[in-house]
């Protein structure tokens, strides 16, 4: 990994409220109105297609029953069963190709399923003027992102993935100091979290970091299949294989590259999220990553990516690190902030600002001891899924919407393509392209299983 960088001064740029706004928006894509649905108004209920009703599903579920849940689906019976005893009217499928068989009976579709099949649940939901809500990651490659952001932009629909934190309050303060230039011109961002869940060099150093589903290869035999679930519709668009308890139930697909991609997409659409907003992050120029050996199966546990992005509008170039489990940034571990377990840390030519999900610090501490932090501008959030349901009947923005996102997960699964690739990238964004790598591109778009494709 690149060596940290200096700090070095340069002259800070303030923005007045107006501008401030305008560049925000810019950025965010915030401001690009949805459709909406004719003859809605705020005392309709939308009627809600949910695909997923377990764990994260059923989390969803339970926040939008506010509305009309008529139509419900999981390859799981006993989520099903569990949503269809809350929605008794509700028709039932497990297959979700099938459930747009009866589009006519919706009006959005919230899509809380395993990551590889992300895509698939929620393209044919746009492609039929669907308003969508889809959980993190949008997607399971950088060219499923691809393809779902420029399918949302042509439907114009409401649109929201579910990164719950950036409805937050603090995550606005944050965005606002930074944009305001509180700390000054940022050139290095440092973004890391503590979770360690993937593989391990041993059965000992997982049980060492918690890691409450110790995988360490592929299982040699196969298990058999619980009678509640459809296994072959769970696998979807993946490579087949046998069903074995190390996949499922629960968050342990996730750490399988046939299924998810690890902390890296995953924890990286929360805390990523953060400087990707602040500092207006789109497409990076160079992406390189260090860590263990890659593994052909198994997403690490521990691991570290840089990213090197150009000017921005009135921002200068930035390098942005990513550590997960037992990597840390330099200042970290030598004691040069307070050693919060997660945290993003903005470097700027005036001071740095440090933040998680519900706090965050000016430092050095006593140099801001007197600083008043500029008067809120952006609008407090309705609530991460109020806001998705107000767009849909208004029109009106959600602050995470599938453009946003769909930069933010390209970015995201461009620093598993360069761990996994094991050189620095450069990257041409406009043609989908590790210029430098070609042996990247089967990680970018793989082959679908028959019966399965992204159209």
């Amino acid at each position: 990994m690149p060596a940290h960088v200096p700090l070095v001064a340069t002259s800070s740029n303030s923005l007045n409220r107006r501008r401030f706004l305008q560049t925000t928006a810019a950025a965010s894509a915030v401001f690009a109105a949805p459709t909406i649905l004719r003859g809605r108004n705020l005392n309709e209920k939308l009627n809600l297609a949910i695909i997923g009703c377990g764990g994260r599903g059923a989390a969803n579920m339970r926040s939008l029953e506010s509305q009309n849940v008529v139509t419900l689906c999981d390859v799981n019976e006993n989520n099903l069963n569990f949503a269809g005893r809350r929605h008794p009217k509700a028709r039932k499928f497990a297959d979700f190709r099938k459930l747009y068989d009866h589009a006519k009976e919706f009006d959005a579709v919230v899509v809380s399923t395993c990551e590889h099949t992300h895509a698939f649940a929620t393209l044919p939901a746009l492609q039929l003027n669907k308003h969508v809500y889809c959980e993190k990651p949008l997607t399971h490659s950088v060219w499923e992102a691809r393809v779902i952001r420029q399918a949302a932009a042509k439907a114009n629909v409401a649109t929201q993935m579910g990164t719950q934190i950036h409805a937050t309050e603090n995550y606005r303060r944050v965005v606002e100091l930074v944009q305001s230039g509180a700390i000054g011109a940022v050139r290095e961002a440092h973004v890391w979290v503590s979770r360690a869940w993937g593989r391990h060099a041993s059965e000992a150093e997982a049980k060492q970091a918690g890691d409450r589903w110790v995988t360490l290869k592929r299982p040699e035999k196969a298990q058999p299949i619980p009678a509640n679930l459809n296994w072959d519709l769970w696998l979807g668009p993946a490579p087949k294989r046998d069903f074995h308890e190390v996949y499922f139930p629960g968050p342990k697909w996730y750490r399988w590259w046939d299924f998810g991609n690890g902390t890296m997409s995953d924890l990286g659409s929360h805390w990523i999220d953060l400087p990707f907003w602040a500092l207006k992050l789109r497409t990076p120029k160079t992406i390189e990553a260090a860590g263990p050996k890659p593994h052909a199966e198994i997403a690490p546990a521990s691991m570290e990516v840089a990213y090197e992005y150009g000017a921005r509008e009135d921002m200068p170039a930035v390098r942005v690190g990513w550590y997960q489990g037992t990597h840390k940034p330099a200042i970290w571990r030598e004691g040069g902030i307070p050693k919060w377990g997660n945290g993003v840390l903005f470097v700027g030519d005036k001071g740095m600002l440090l933040a998680d999900y519900g706090k965050h610090l000016l430092l050095p501490e006593e140099k801001f001891q007197d600083f008043q932090p500029p008067a809120p501008s952006i609008p407090k959030s309705l609530g991460h899924h109020a806001e998705w349901v107000h767009a849909c009947k208004t029109g009106q923005p959600t602050t995470c919407n599938f453009e946003y996102a769909g930069w933010l997960t390209e970015a995201n699964h461009l620093g598993n393509v360069a761990y996994r690739v094991g050189k620095k990238i450069e990257w041409d964004a406009e043609n989908l392209q590790a210029v430098n790598a070609s042996e990247a591109e089967p990680l970018m778009h793989r082959a679908y299983r028959p019966g399965w494709k992204l159209a």
